[in-house]
């Protein structure tokens, strides 16, 4: 088993299976204050949402391409058991852009106290689980 050294990085790069991408991307690309891929050919199979240049999350047309794990939209619940948790550093602002959006709000803005910071859980429209978090020890600091 060999482990990452300094020279190679890992980086997440989760992807969900939704049933309207585009609307998809605009609902995260507000909620997290970032961009989609500019207007391209495949809109409406794939999109990825990025903010800084950095790859945040990938969105993916349910039945479509034949990829596995991504056909049968109804064979499960969406999303059962995984979280699509983002770290943010205007948690107050994620927090009124969410209730912007109309999200379905699991849990209200609340202090977690084990690692110090704010977090809110949502639902997206597939029925994902979307939890918004300030940094670590950030409410420690305030």
């Amino acid at each position: 088993m060999t482990f990452p050294t300094q020279e190679s990085a890992v980086v997440a790069q989760p992807l969900i299976a939704v049933r309207d991408v585009r609307a998809s991307s605009r609902w995260y690309a507000e909620l997290l204050g970032a961009d989609s891929l500019p207007e391209h050919s495949h809109r409406d199979v794939y999109d990825r949402i990025s903010c800084s240049g950095q790859l945040l999350l990938q969105l993916h047309a349910w039945d479509e391409e034949d990829h596995p794990n991504l056909v049968g939209a109804d064979a499960a619940p969406h999303g059962h058991g995984v979280l699509l948790w983002f770290q943010v550093d205007d948690f107050d602002s994620i927090v009124e852009r969410a209730r912007g959006l109309g999200a379905e709000i699991i849990e209200e803005p609340h202090v977690n106290d084990k690692p110090g910071h704010r977090e809110m859980w949502v639902r997206d429209s597939d029925g994902y689980v979307v939890v918004v978090a300030g940094p670590d020890v950030e409410y420690l600091r305030g």
